[in-house]
C-alpha cells in the first residue's frame, strides 16, 4: 500500500512534466510539418521551373527544326518545279520541231472519212 501511495504522490508531480514533454513533442511535430511544407513548396517551385525551362527549350528546338524542314521542303519544291519546267520546255521544243505536212494530213483524213461512207 505504501507503494500505491508513492505512485499516487508521484503522479501529480509527473503531470506537469508530462504536459511539458507533450507540449515539446507537439512543438517539434509542428516544426517538422512546417519543414515538410517548405520542402514541398521548394520541390513544387523547382519542378515548375524545370517544366518552364524544358517547355522553352522544346519550343525553341521545335521552331528551329520546323524552320529547317520547311526550308528543305521549299528547296525541294523549287527543284521539282525547275525540273518539270525544263521537261515541259523540252517537250514543247520537240513539238515545235515536228514539221506539219498539211497535204498528207488532208489526204489521210479524206481517206479515213471516205472509208466510213
Amino acid at each position: 500500500m505504501d507503494k500505491m501511495m508513492e505512485t499516487r504522490e508521484e503522479q501529480p508531480q509527473e503531470g506537469p512534466v508530462r504536459q511539458a514533454l507533450l507540449d515539446h513533442l507537439l512543438k517539434i511535430e509542428a516544426e517538422a510539418a512546417a519543414l515538410v511544407d517548405e520542402a514541398q513548396a521548394e520541390v513544387d517551385h523547382r519542378a515548375g521551373e524545370a517544366e518552364r525551362h524544358n517547355r522553352a527549350r522544346y519550343e525553341e528546338r521545335y521552331s528551329q527544326e520546323s524552320a529547317a524542314l520547311e526550308a528543305a521542303y521549299r528547296r525541294e519544291i523549287e527543284g521539282v518545279k525547275g525540273y518539270y519546267k525544263e521537261e515541259l520546255e523540252a517537250y514543247r521544243e520537240s513539238l515545235n520541231r515536228i514539221k506539219m505536212d498539211k497535204e498528207r494530213f488532208s489526204a489521210l483524213m479524206t481517206a479515213f472519212l471516205a472509208k466510213d461512207s
